[in-house]
């Protein structure tokens, strides 16, 4: 898998993504709220924890499912988690997790919040995607319907109405200021609008209101427009489940010569999860003739055992889909139809359809950039037996050859693997002494290679020509490394991209392959990301330099005299022109530390 193009593809949608690894099992399954900015923290992240590291560096794949909001993706996070129950998920969490409303079997029930084993007498309406949300949605309840949320033991012992009465947040049935009739047509229209049935309630409190206005009771009015525009923001926070909806949702993308199906599940109003199909075209189709030859093959393709849903939505009319009604009819007993003119909910389903086959023919696309082709345009170039499969590219960056640092980076056919990325801080060498810096980086590399802490690549690059070359042939002879070919890429004369002059081993002349050379491109591809491995581990040494305090280097000056310096002279300008003397008058300074102190500073 090429990662940098798969990241550089993904969507800032909200959704799930699942990481597998190299036999295709499910590592991990994570929610976002913007997939693009999570996938990628992943394989960003400098300071990464023991368990990310760990999943990291088993992730071969990733998949990744779209949905219309963040909550949907929480509650299909669940979905998944739940069925397969990937290693990396530590907390593994069933329905108890879910918070839920609870409406009490009593005269005058109460609402409350309710999380755990649904065993009490009464009603559960959720689960909802958090706690916030159930305790925002019974807040806004209270003000609409006013049914109470207290306690049955505080409400039991009640001789006057609560606080809660005095704010109208409450009929005060404890104390008997509501009838039990009124009370129930309160508790009749939350569990309507709990149930999804706002229209329905929607219309009873306008036909209502209607009524008070022309029995002039205006403040009845009133209560009831007050109570229909809160619905409009309860919706908002009305849980995502609904007890309807099961579909087989398709939709086809088309690009470059590709196709991608997507199929998108809908069981109870719930978006389940989707599949991913790549469907080899043998001409050039359009989105009606893949589906008039994918859905058929799909239900009717002696598979056996499919979850049938009462509706097949597709995204444009086919031609068979008459006869695939029948033949299921026939077949299994069930009537299905297919839809494609669909509206409200089904056309959000269908959307999301959509969105995810273009998400995922765009990363198909990106992950055949052409990388495995490179691969083998390079073994063609050098005339080898077998397509490489593991390069190493080494580099030296520095200034002047102050803060010398060499860097090893790994590319694969999956592309760069970054975990096995190696810098080497050099030391001991003459500054400016590119060769012998090679020397060390190698040397400390390759060493380690025979001691098992990687595989040994197939072809080691060197930033460099002959001279590189050399060097690297003479630490690989001395640790008896064998089967490695050794490639030097030496920049053109203007230093171009494309004018590279290649060098194989130690000895003959250099050749140049053309500009549009895949091989060319894979080779500039690693020696760039060597290079810039290399000048990020320089700066980070040269700014830790560039930071550090003369004081920390002097013996006897630890961080509380330090501290103390600084703080009596205002900072190193105002210590630096300070005298010995002056030094001298800082408490625990003594004179053989001030004369210390000022020789480091004055260059004494």
């Amino acid at each position: 898998m090429n990662i940098d193009a798969f990241l550089k593809s993904l969507t800032t949608h909200p959704g799930v993504y699942r990481m597998l690894d190299s036999d295709g099992e499910v590592l991990y399954v994570g929610k976002a709220k913007n997939l693009k900015n999570r996938v990628t923290s992943y394989f960003r992240s400098r300071q990464q924890s023991p368990k990310t590291a760990a999943l990291v560096e088993k992730i071969v794949q990733i998949e990744v499912t779209v949905t219309n909001s963040e909550t949907e993706a929480l509650l299909l996070e669940q979905t998944l988690i739940k069925s397969l129950k990937p290693p990396f998920n530590i907390l593994l969490r069933d329905d108890k997790s879910y918070p839920y409303i609870y409406l009490s079997d009593q005269e005058f029930p109460r609402l409350a919040y309710y999380r755990g084993a649904k065993k009490l007498p009464g009603r559960f309406f959720g689960p909802y995607p958090s706690a916030a949300s159930v305790r925002e949605t019974l807040n806004l309840l209270q003000k609409v319907f006013n049914v109470r949320q207290c306690e049955d033991s505080f409400y039991r012992n009640r001789s006057r109405p609560c606080l809660q009465h005095q704010i109208e947040r409450c009929k005060a049935p404890c104390v008997g200021l509501v009838s039990a009739e009124e009370y129930a047509e309160d508790v009749r229209h939350t569990i309507m609008f709990l149930e999804g049935k706002s229209r329905e309630i929607r219309g009873e409190l306008t036909r209502a209101m209607e009524a008070a206005s022309q029995a002039l009771e205006f403040e009845k009015a009133a209560k009831y427009r007050d109570q229909l525009e809160a619905l409009t923001h309860i919706q908002s926070q009305q849980f995502v489940e609904t007890d309807s909806g099961n579909a087989d949702v398709f939709a086809v993308a088309l690009k470059s010569g590709l196709a991608c199906v997507q199929v998108v599940y809908v069981r109870g109003g719930r978006v389940m999860g989707n599949k991913t199909y790549y469907p080899g075209l043998k001409a050039e189709l359009s989105v009606a003739e893949i589906l008039d030859e994918f859905v058929p093959q799909y239900y009717l393709g002696g598979q056996g055992g499919r979850d049938l849903p009462q509706t097949i939505i597709v995204s444009e009319p086919f031609e068979s889909q008459g006869a695939l009604v029948d033949a299921l009819r026939q077949q299994q007993n069930v009537n299905i139809n297919v839809s494609t003119n669909v509206r409200t909910a089904r056309r959000g389903w269908l959307r999301l359809a959509q969105t995810n086959a273009e998400q995922y023919l765009s990363s198909h696309l990106a992950n055949r950039e052409n990388l495995f082709k490179r691969f083998e345009s390079l073994r063609d170039a050098l005339a080898l037996d077998e397509t490489p499969q593991r390069l190493e590219c080494f580099d030296i960056s520095h200034t002047q050859g102050e803060r010398t640092v060499a860097s090893c980076v790994v590319f694969e056919h999956s592309g760069p693997v970054r975990n096995q990325y190696r810098r080497f801080n050099i030391e001991g060498v003459t500054a400016g002494d590119d060769y012998a810096a090679m020397e060390q980086a190698l040397t400390r590399r390759y060493t380690r290679l025979k001691k098992g802490e990687a595989k040994l690549p197939d072809i080691l690059i060197v930033d460099g020509g002959k001279g590189q070359l050399k060097q690297a042939r003479g630490v690989l002879s001395d640790l008896q490394v064998q089967g490695v070919l050794l490639l030097g890429i030496a920049k053109g004369e203007t230093r171009k991209p494309g004018l590279e002059t290649l060098f194989l081993e130690d000895s003959g002349p250099g050749f140049e392959l053309e500009r549009d050379s895949p091989a060319l491109h894979l080779i500039q591809h690693i020696r760039d990301e060597a290079h810039r491995f290399a000048i990020m581990g320089h700066r980070q040494q040269r700014d830790k330099k560039r930071t550090r305090s003369v004081l920390e280097d002097i013996p006897g000056i630890g961080p509380k005299r330090r501290k103390e310096l600084l703080t009596h002279f205002g900072g190193m300008q105002g210590l630096a022109r300070a005298s010995q003397q002056e030094i001298e008058n800082v408490p625990g300074i003594n004179k053989k530390i001030a004369e210390d102190v000022y020789a480091a500073l004055h260059n004494v």
